[in-house]
Formats: structure tokens, sequence, C-alpha cells
């Protein structure tokens, strides 16, 4: 096999590369804004894209970059057999990129059947299956050395006792993401006692049975760093992008709001985020994501991700590093790009969740200065001019969503102020419609679904 050698730090792969000699398509799995940035990555390169999803009105199922297929399916036997039908109807194996957790562990748990049908470079299942739960991946990183906030696992109340083992404030996280993305937990809970944390696992525990409690690092939202990789064969590294989030949403905890290049911690994050894939034996596409101590400096590795991109995964691209076109020419032996270098970076920006984050900041007492845009240009995966359709539709799906109670429930929750006026109001309610206790009721949970 040809071998590549990864971009050096200096020299980037160009956001609006040449043209490739594209014999082979790519088809993305989910058609959100992270999948939309992949179709632009590889389009605009001459890579004939097919985007596939349940819904047609997805914004990614209309750029002009990608032909859109409708399957019945995101996840288990339903999405096998749509990409079964997608690949009975093309004359060749495309290449398979994937946006979510519930589309690695399908295509995983069923990779006997695409074989031959699809290409896509997997970690062995068992090892796709420790590294999508956060407690084993908690377990591998301690076995192996890497630094990582101290963390306990929680099934059942039983395990409560091992909770005097933790420094609070803490965190509590179900150990598989999938169930905060069915909106059946949060995603993340941050507590400030033991006593608040056996509170919060005896709820959570009901919709999601393994919990991990896991100390809370110092920093602010710019503290959270990521470093986004290709890896080919026997994990060599064909390209790598190191970035810092700017805000999140829901604030502390959630999604990426923005974040843009981080070329002053390049080398070190790079250099752990391989160690570790290195040690466990990772190969495709995958990340890790790292915050910073805000009192010591010291990074701590708090998620991977494995088997499909990352949220934001284009802002590499904007910012030079096109990892999508760089495996897509590493697997079907094709020349890489030429690097090429870039002047100031761009800041990566989801308007609605960035606006959010905005009115948050503003209705709480405490200042954000270490949250706003760098200097440079901000650039949406919502518009671009050279493929302004999916525009619209993004619009209309904001616009369905903002008639949904659960948004403004989220955001009054997320907003000290008016998360206390709303408890004070329902203990009030509570007095008058005879509540035996006559006491306002704990905080409002914060819903884990984000815009």
């Amino acid at each position: 096999m040809t071998h590549f050698s990864p971009p050096s730090p200096a020299r980037t792969i160009p956001a609006y590369p040449a043209k490739v000699a594209a014999k082979r398509s790519a088809v993305i799995v989910g058609a959100d804004a992270d999948a939309l940035g992949i179709a632009r990555s590889l389009g605009r390169a001459g890579v004939p894209v097919i985007m596939v999803d349940t819904d047609v009105r997805r914004p990614a199922m209309h750029s002009r970059y990608a032909r859109p297929f409708a399957v019945k399916a995101m996840s288990g036997l339903g999405l096998i057999d749509g990409l079964l039908a997608l690949r009975a109807s093309i004359d060749h194996s495309p290449l398979l990129f994937l946006t979510a957790d519930r589309h690695v562990r399908s295509v995983s748990e069923h990779r006997a059947r695409l074989a031959g049908a699809f290409q896509i470079r997997l970690p062995e299942p068992s090892r796709i299956s420790q590294l999508l739960d956060k407690l084993t991946f908690q377990h591998l990183a301690e076995r192996h050395g890497f630094p990582v906030p101290r963390a306990i696992g929680v099934h059942s109340k039983k395990d409560f006792v091992n909770l005097s083992e933790i420094r609070f404030p803490a965190v509590i996280k179900p150990g598989n993401k999938e169930v905060s993305s069915d909106s059946k937990a949060p995603r993340a809970q941050k507590v400030w006692s033991r006593e608040e944390a056996e509170a919060a696992c005896q709820l959570i525990l009901q919709e999601a049975p393994d919990l991990i409690v896991q100390e809370w690092v110092d920093g602010s939202e710019s503290n959270i760093y990521f470093c986004l990789q290709y890896r080919g064969e026997n994990g060599r590294t064909i390209s790598s992008f190191t970035g810092r989030k700017l805000r999140c949403w829901p604030p502390q905890m959630g999604s990426t709001a923005s974040c843009t290049a981080a070329p002053e911690v390049e080398s070190e994050l790079r250099h752990l985020t391989k160690a570790f894939f290195d040690r466990t034996q990772c190969v495709g596409i995958c990340s890790m994501e790292f915050k910073r101590d805000q009192r010591t400096g010291k990074f701590f590795m708090i998620e991977p991700t494995v088997g499909r991109t990352d949220w934001q995964e284009e802002v590499a691209t904007i910012n030079g590093v096109n990892i999508p076109l760089a495996a897509y020419c590493y697997e079907l032996r094709l020349p890489q790009p030429e690097p090429e270098g870039i002047g100031r970076p761009l800041t990566w920006t989801y308007p609605p969740s960035y606006l959010r984050s905005i009115v948050r900041s503003a209705l709480v007492t405490e200042p954000f200065p270490d949250r706003q845009p760098s200097a440079g240009r901000m650039k949406s995966p919502c518009w671009s001019f050279d493929d302004p359709v999916p525009l619209f539709f993004f619009v209309l799906e904001w616009i369905r969503k903002l008639w949904s109670p659960h948004r403004w429930l989220e955001l009054t929750c997320q907003c000290p102020q008016v998360r206390d006026a709303a408890s004070a109001i329902v203990a009030s309610d509570d007095q008058v419609a005879g509540s035996p206790t006559g006491t306002v009721p704990p905080a409002l949970p914060v819903p884990p679904k984000a815009l």
C-alpha cells in the first residue's frame, strides 16, 4: 500500500482544494450541519457525494454537493438494509462516513453484511464498544497512564458509597451517550456535593443504568480543546487538527457552539491523542476532547470519538486541514492534496447554539469575556455562497423547533434567575393546591437536547 506523509503543523490542506481524480462516491450517514461540512469538504474537490437520512427535509439533503437518499431508520437493521439498497443502485463500493455513535455501533455490529459493499476503516468491534462507553474509556486511560479526571461508576444505589472517593464539584454522565441523544437522560449534570450527586444519580438511573461520576476540571468553555485525526493502516496519522471551543450549548457541558484553531497546543495534544489511539489500536476517523485545568495548566482527556466525524469537523477544513478529503485520498490511494499555509484562524459557529449562549451570558451575573470569538472571521456551516439552499431548510427546522415548549424550558433552565423564578412559581402553585411540604422544589433539571 502506498504510504502518505501526514501534513506538517506549519503547512495544511487548503480549505478549497484542487480537484482530485475522484472515481468513487462518498456516502455520508446523517444530514445535519456536520454532514453538510463533510459534503462541502469533499464535493468542492470533485468527489461525488450521497447524503443518507430518514428525513428529506434535513438541510444537508439539499446541498448542491450531495445527492439525497432516504432510508427508513438511522440505526440497527433499518439503516443497514437502507445502505445495502443504496449500494445496489450504484456500480462501485463507495467510502462510508458516519456522523453519530448509533451509526458507528450499527455498522460495526453488521460489518460482515456490509463487507465488500462499502469501504470504511474502523477499529475492532470490541475496541469500538470500549471507546463508545465513557466508563470503559476511563478504565482504559487509567490503565495506560493517560491523564483523566478521577471518576467512579454508578450502576445502583449500592455504588453511592464510592462517592466518598470523589472531590466535588463533579459531573454525572450516562456511560452510553446514545441515552442522552434519545432524550432519556441529561447529557451531563454538574453537582456540587455528595448529597446532590446521590439525588441526581437516583433520578438518572431510572433511564440510564450505567453512570460515570467524574471530578470537575476547573476552567471555562474556552479551556476545552480537541484533536481531530484520521489514522490509516497500523495507526499511521494521515491528517490531524487541533482546536479549542469558545462557546458550548448547553453551557460548559454541551455541544460546540463556536470553536477555532489552537496551533499553540498542536504539538502537545497531537502527541497525547496519537499515543492514546496507538495504545488502543484505534484506526479510521477519530478525535479526543481535552480540558485544561485553569489552575495548573494540565490537560485532561475527557472523551474520545471513534468511527465518526465530530460535530465541528468542518472547523478543520476552513482552517486548512481537510480531514475528510485526506481520508478519501488515502483510502483510494490517490495523491494527498498539496499542503498550503493559512493566515489568521477562522471561527466555526453554529448560529442557534451560539445565539442562545450569547443570550444566556447576558442574563447571568458573571461575565464570560474569555468565551468571545477570536478576532478571526466567523464561518457558519449553515450558509455558504456556493451552496445557499441548505440555509432555507435550516431556517424551517429552527422554526419548527421554536414551537416546541421543550426548547423554551431548556433556555429557562440555563438561566439561574429565570430558573429560580420558575421554581418559585411552581412552589406557589403547589401550596395553592395543598402541597404538604410548602417548600420550594429543587432547581429544574437540565433538558438533555440542544437545538
